[in-house]
């Protein structure tokens, strides 16, 4: 079954591989990463680990038992108990559920391990897989995006306050009080 797993130097192949074989898939709706982030990778890949080191940010690898990558779930610019939160999962699984669970389950992550209260995403308008996933995830829409953030697209920030169990978590018998909380 696959498993969310922080990032470690070991990740590396498993990374590139994944970014190689779904570049097309992830420049249909977000920007090309560009060839100069596969030239560099290793230089890149490195960097990444010493931010997640500093508590700058936390990177999740969804990995199957064969220890290939199936999507990356990330939290970025940690900073006063908020941060951004970006995903991307493999053409192949895309459509399936994958991405929503593991946003949930990175959402709980982000507040037993890191201790945040709110998360934001930005999704591009055309991209309604992803409004739809953080719709699904307990994300409401705040406002337009900065195009130059979605890499010239425009598009929505999203915001979850990890304080509040969205309705679509709520588990048989858990009841919520007058003002939703539960």
């Amino acid at each position: 079954m696959p498993e969310l797993k922080r990032l470690q130097i070991g990740h590396a192949p498993a990374v590139l591989a994944f970014e190689l074989a779904n570049r097309a898939y992830f420049a249909a709706s977000v920007s090309d990463r560009g060839d100069a982030f596969f030239d560099q990778f290793a230089d890149r890949y490195a960097a990444l680990l010493a931010e997640q080191d500093a508590g700058i940010c936390a990177f999740y690898l969804l990995v199957d038992e064969g220890g290939s990558v199936l999507g990356r779930f990330n939290l970025v610019d940690i900073e006063d108990h908020t941060a951004q939160v970006g995903y991307r999962v493999a053409q192949y699984i895309a459509g399936h559920g994958v991405a929503t669970t593991n946003v949930r389950e990175l959402c709980r992550l982000a507040a037993a391990r890191h201790g945040l209260r709110t998360l934001r995403a930005a999704a591009a308008r055309q991209n309604a897989a992803s409004q739809k996933v953080l719709a699904k995830a307990g994300f409401v829409p705040l406002g337009p995006a900065d195009p130059a953030h979605l890499g010239g697209k425009p598009g929505t920030w999203y915001e979850r306050d990890l304080l509040r169990q969205p309705s679509s978590e709520i588990l048989p018998g858990q009841l919520r009080d007058s003002d939703g909380h539960l």
